[in-house]
């Protein structure tokens, strides 16, 4: 490798600004909001970005001064609260107004309360709870390793077909067929969560195992992105909260937070 060549980090300095190269836009009630080709990552945090969407790509009688949140103020500079009303539905504190700001680029720039709107687009692709991170890599290979997943000594999965995923910043996470999985020891839950890389959650499930109940240890998504499509169907166990042993060796639990 080029001794000269210098990768972007995967952490950013807050209130690092980068032009984003794709069309953003979103809808609410069936209306778009905003269609932008101009749309700002903003890093209010040093892991992921949030979009900036300049004011004139906004359909601005959409937007209804929202008199209860007033006006804040951070780094970024001072900013009006608004709402969003779409005929019936209005949506209180949906969106930041950007004023003169001390960040170059800032200034007149819309930050969306992502909830606020029904769905987001990244070109013509839905992405769900906040913008990817451009330095994020997410990849899923397929493999003949061998994983087994026990929980307190009790075998609940073992597999010789597994799809690893691996993304960045986390623990590589091992997706097997239902097949190899011991449903007999599986509950259904209700939990659903959503990926910026992966998708929504199609099933949970909560271990039983004597008197106890572990819950949320397995997810799938069957209707994952197209990035991830190998593992559409397949069971994931949280690495956090089982024992994962691959090829023979029992992997150490992840000290962080899943």
């Amino acid at each position: 490798m080029d001794d000269q060549l210098k990768l972007p980090p995967v952490t950013m300095p807050v209130n690092h600004v980068e032009p984003v190269p794709r069309r953003v836009r979103a809808v609410l009630g069936g209306e778009t909001v905003f269609d932008t080709a101009q749309a700002r990552y903003v890093w209010e945090k040093p892991y992921f970005p949030q979009f900036y969407i300049p004011l004139a790509d906004v359909r601005a009688e959409l937007l209804v001064p929202d008199e209860e949140a007033g006006s804040d103020e951070s780094s970024r500079g001072t900013a009006q609260w608004f709402g969003l009303r779409v005929g019936e539905v209005l949506r209180p504190r949906a969106a930041r107004v950007m004023g003169e700001s001390p960040v170059p680029g800032l200034s007149g720039t819309v930050r969306f309360t992502w909830a606020a709107l029904d769905a987001w687009y990244e070109e013509d692709e839905q992405v769900f709870v906040h913008p990817r991170n451009p330095y994020v890599r997410v990849d899923a290979l397929r493999s003949t390793r061998t994983v087994r997943v026990e929980r307190n000594g009790v075998v609940l999965a073992e597999s010789s077909s597994p799809v690893l995923v691996f993304e960045t910043l986390l623990p590589t996470r091992y997706y097997l067929n239902r097949t190899d999985v011991d449903f007999s020891r599986l509950e259904p839950s209700d939990t659903v969560t959503r990926c910026p890389y992966k998708g929504t959650t199609s099933g949970y499930w909560s271990a039983r195992i004597g008197d106890r109940l572990h819950p949320d240890l397995a997810w799938c998504y069957d209707f994952p992105t197209r990035e991830v499509q190998p593992i559409a169907g397949l069971i994931a166990f949280y690495n956090e909260r089982v024992d994962l042993f691959v090829d023979g060796k029992q992997l150490e639990r992840p000290k962080y937070p899943s």
